[in-house]
């Protein structure tokens, strides 16, 4: 997906990571940014594909001026989705409000799914693309069941603690920080 004024899908969900190099590598960004536009996007793209793992992975500024969905519409369809969203955070010291709330934006879509956002100079961009790899790699699926669980089609937080045996170090955990009940 790639978008400036407005989101275009440029290559369909591939295997082929060449061709989605390729178009990474001659992307060029120019007008106005509609980032939420193509969030809301590339998740309905993500619902076609029949794969039970899905991550959308977001390169930007976190800058956003032309969008018609909303931040609210997109934390929404987030929340009612299973797409792991990553963010690499590229920052140029905008000046602009939209630039200004960027990585608190983009860190807050990611944390909502259970991923994260890197920050990221363009030269340090591989080295980050693959952090996001090791830690896709490595991920563990927790599940559970709330003992009185509601039947209100309303989203419910989820807290996790780890307690780390001990000698070890701190242990860090991301995950989805919610789920939607069934509502009936």
């Amino acid at each position: 997906m790639e978008f400036d004024d407005k989101p275009r899908l440029v290559v369909p969900l591939t295997k082929d990571t060449g061709t989605i190099e390729n178009e990474l590598t001659f992307s060029r960004s120019h007008g106005s940014t509609a980032l939420l536009d193509a969030i809301y996007m590339a998740i309905q793209e993500m619902h076609r594909s029949k794969k039970n793992k899905k991550t959308l992975l977001i390169i930007s500024d976190g800058g956003d001026n032309n969008s018609r969905y909303t931040v609210k519409e997109v934390k929404d369809l987030i929340q009612e989705s299973d797409v792991l969203i990553y963010a690499i955070g590229v920052f140029g010291g905008g000046t602009t409000p939209e630039e200004a709330g960027g990585p608190e934006l983009l860190s807050h879509i990611a944390e909502q799914t259970g991923g994260r956002m890197f920050y990221a100079d363009p030269a340090d961009m591989p080295d980050v693309a693959k952090k996001i790899g090791i830690e896709l790699r490595n991920r563990y699926i927790l599940g559970f069941s709330p003992e009185n669980q509601p039947h209100d089609g309303k989203y419910h937080h989820v807290v996790v603690r780890v307690l780390p045996p001990h000698g070890l170090p701190r242990l860090q955990a991301h995950w989805r920080v919610g789920y939607n009940a069934p509502d009936r």
